[in-house]
């Protein structure tokens, strides 16, 4: 047989908790569990008619199936610049500042090839989504994990990042509403961040999926809720942000000359569009152009068909987003309050499709055997923290993509594992 030498920057991608967590549903399924899986944020509700009918209308359009190029989503840069504009109050050119992607996974995981040299930093969350990190081990560079911990409103503190670091990193990756610890971030963290990018010359990357689910609570940004969250560090917005239509803020609110900011929005959240792939990138016209050459190396663009779906969600009636932050919000109590009944307390989210569990003490250190287990003996599958970084340990995510009455069954399993353990 061939020994075929593969390149260095694979071996980080070899262990991936969340392939072995697919083995283990797998096997529960075997055994003849009925499965509840709590495990992956893929939204089971439907994508609007409205949206459906343009795509559908586009299949019988024969110009459709050809390639698209750039010039070829002009309507849908220009869909995505209005949405922008009308949420944040950001002007956006939508000829040099806006990029289509095959969702912000591709932009997260793309962006750092057009930035990273060998042996270059890039700061990311822990824990944090998993391609931030898988795109740095593509482009050979390192990651610096900056840890969230509950008493700092699962916000990294930018002064404990070592300046050796510091003089060798080249960008930093931001997220929030958070995956998977379900915070939120205030302006006022933002405007930090962007100051302290700006002073040590990196890009800020920020990933942006779930800027619509945040739930009525919030009261603002940050300002209640999850320990208050972003509050014990930073204090009232000072940049008044009167003209958003959002109840949580844009990186480019923080840096509105777009001078160190991209930042990535998906459809697969608040459009239920996840299957189609379809988000984009906006921001910097400089990173704008870096990610479409890296891009344009990669591929062309997604059928012309999708893009005009994407269009009339940005541009058609919102009602589904509401409805879908709705849905979501009464499937957040219904859980919360069902944990708290069985003796689980955990805070109650303020935004997001995730509830992040601290776990019983007995499986403090162990959250892979936890949910392994867990799926083996109840059907109920989780996400360990340990998936998302060293200091997701100790902690479970939980996904609420099923209907409450399915959430309160997940529940009751659950209660009967940790009795029986």
């Amino acid at each position: 047989m061939t020994n075929i030498q593969f390149a260095k920057r694979l071996q980080p991608l070899q262990s991936n908790v969340f392939a072995d967590m697919d083995r283990a549903k797998a096997l529960a399924l075997a055994a003849g569990q009925q499965l509840i899986d709590l495990s992956l944020g893929s939204s089971d509700l439907p994508a609007e008619a409205h949206v459906i009918e343009a795509i559908a209308q586009s299949l019988h359009d024969r110009t459709t199936h050809g390639y698209l190029l750039f010039n070829g989503t002009q309507g849908f840069r220009e869909a995505a610049a209005n949405w922008y504009e009308q949420k944040f109050g950001i002007k956006i050119d939508p000829q040099t500042e806006v990029l289509p992607l095959i969702g912000s996974q591709e932009g997260t995981a793309h962006l750092p090839l057009a930035l990273l040299n060998p042996g270059d930093f890039a700061l990311l969350l822990d824990p944090g989504y998993p391609s931030h990190a898988g795109g740095v081990y593509l482009a050979s560079g390192q990651i610096y994990p900056m840890p969230l911990r509950e008493e700092n409103g699962f916000l990294p503190v930018f002064a404990d990042i070592p300046a050796p670091v510091l003089a060798q990193s080249r960008m930093m990756v931001l997220s929030y509403p958070h995956n998977p610890t379900a915070a939120i971030a205030p302006l006022s963290f933002f405007q930090e961040a962007v100051a302290f990018c700006q002073q040590h010359n990196l890009v800020l990357v920020h990933d942006f999926p779930y800027v619509d689910l945040v739930f009525e609570t919030t009261g603002g940004w940050g300002k209640e809720g999850h320990g208050d969250m972003g509050t014990q560090r930073h204090g009232d917005n000072s940049l008044s942000a009167s003209s958003s239509q959002s109840p949580v803020p844009s990186i480019l609110q923080a840096d509105p000359e777009k001078s160190i900011s991209i930042e990535f929005f998906t459809l697969s959240k608040s459009y239920n569009m996840g299957g189609f792939r379809i988000g984009y990138a906006i921001g910097n016209a400089q990173l704008i152009n870096a990610l479409r050459q890296v891009k344009a190396a990669v591929d062309f663009n997604q059928y012309r068909g999708i893009l005009n779906g994407a269009i009339a969600a940005l541009t058609g009636p919102q009602i589904g987003v509401k409805t879908a932050v709705a849905t979501f919000q009464q499937r957040r109590d219904t859980f919360i309050t069902a944990l708290h009944r069985i003796g689980w307390n955990v805070p109650t989210p303020q935004a997001t499709m995730y509830i992040w569990a601290k776990l019983p003490s007995f499986w403090s250190q162990n959250s892979i055997e936890f949910c392994t287990q867990l799926v083996k003996q109840t059907g109920v599958a989780a996400s360990p923290g340990a998936g998302f970084g060293k200091s997701g340990e100790g902690y479970v995510r939980f996904a609420l993509v099923h209907e409450p009455c399915l959430l309160e069954t997940a529940v009751e399993r659950m209660a009967k594992f940790l009795n029986s353990n």
